[in-house]
């Protein structure tokens, strides 16, 4: 055997595990994800560190391992639940991106959907006095609609006048920064903290310091939430009519218009429900993991969930786990810090590199199917 043949056979038995289609959507990310901790180690190596103690006190940081100690009324499950309360809005943010993609549109405007979702929620509920049992859901149902009528504006401009929707999302989101930020400063800011003035524990969307078995945790009521949407929105994507037209106009519009369908209306259906995702995030964001809004600032959370829908295949259930793998570097970070002596910045560029390689997830696909089709071309001419 030559080898130019030896090598070819070890190319493919390397991408041997990535060749079947059918798992690719699993297999490229965990590729992906594998290959960024191993970069990642080699730089915690580079610094004089142990990469396995740095990545061990990173899962005691985010509640998955226990930690030698603990504070009082503290324990593995209110670091979890933390977890958990972190990880709603990125879920929510991510399936908004994930809707837009399979569109075939491209929705940057997560953050400034999340901001005037929470901030009409927190003026209109928050600071109501409302029980608990009206307030909650009503915040949720503002969410949605504020963040749904936003993204059916930029659908509504992509249709009607061809304005693309990075453009018009983009330049809505500093309309939402400044313009809230003006009402914030002149209305309802807080002397103190300099943010909007906190909202009542009627309307906050995470029960805090709840007294459990001896433990005060934080109680995300929107986790189980953000899990059925996904669910849900994994039924209409594979099974409904409307799911099934999204996705056909994503990948051909002109396909889709011969073929009988409104490619204007499934456009603008598409940026609703992913401006309702995102508003779901901006009030499990501003009215849930945190009960205020602050002044000038959009969420890195509606940027964050472009890369992890990316990691997730842009598929409901592969959004919640990219979602808890980003989440518990993030959380696990600071423990990481504290304990290991690497700066806490480490674990942004163990997110950075676990992102950078999953946007490469679509040159793999090629790359594997160009190797398997001179694999077979190869094995056809020797025999």
């Amino acid at each position: 055997m030559s080898k130019d043949s030896k090598r070819k056979n070890l190319q493919y038995s390397l991408i041997r595990p990535l060749s079947n289609e059918k798992w690719q959507p699993i297999s490229i990310p965990v590729v992906s994800i594998l290959i960024s901790f191993i970069a990642a180690a080699l730089v915690i190596l580079l610094m004089g560190k142990n990469p396995l103690q740095a990545f061990y006190n990173l899962l005691q940081g985010s509640g998955i391992l226990p930690k030698p100690s603990y504070a009082g009324y503290k324990g593995i499950a209110t670091d979890f639940l933390s977890l958990l309360n972190a990880m709603t809005p990125l879920v929510f943010a991510s399936l908004a991106v994930a809707v837009a993609l399979k569109a075939g549109l491209f929705n940057i405007g997560v953050s400034g959907q999340m901001l005037v979702s929470g901030f009409l929620a927190t003026i209109l509920v928050g600071y109501s006095g409302l029980d608990a049992i009206i307030a909650k859901p009503l915040v949720l149902l503002i969410g949605f609609i504020a963040g749904g009528l936003m993204g059916g504006l930029v659908g509504w401009l992509k249709y009607k006048f061809n304005i693309h929707e990075v453009v018009s999302t983009i330049m809505l989101n500093y309309i939402a920064q400044y313009v809230i930020s003006f009402f914030i400063h002149m209305y309802y800011i807080d002397p103190v903290s300099r943010q909007s003035k906190y909202i009542g524990e009627a309307a906050r969307l995470t029960l805090v310091n709840v007294e459990l078995a001896n433990l005060k945790m934080d109680i995300p009521l929107g986790f189980i939430l953000a899990i059925i949407t996904a669910i849900l929105l994994k039924f209409v994507m594979d099974k409904t009519v409307v799911g099934f037209e999204i996705k056909a106009v994503g990948s051909n519009s002109n396909a889709a218009k011969y073929a009988g369908m409104n490619v204007g209306r499934n456009t603008v259906l598409a940026m609703v429900i992913s401006g309702g995702l995102a508003g779901l995030a901006g009030v499990t964001y501003y009215l849930g993991y945190f009960s205020s809004i602050q002044p000038k600032v959009l969420s890195s959370i509606g940027f964050d969930s472009i890369a992890v829908s990316l990691l997730g295949n842009s598929h409901p259930i592969g959004v919640i786990f990219s979602s808890f793998l980003v989440s518990v570097i993030d959380q696990g970070s600071t423990y990481m810090s504290s304990q290991s002596g690497i700066r806490q910045e480490i674990a942004s560029v163990i997110i950075g590199l676990i992102l950078l390689v999953s946007a490469c997830g679509e040159y793999l696909k090629q790359k594997v199917r160009r190797l398997k089709e001179k694999e077979v071309e190869r094995k056809e001419i020797e025999s």
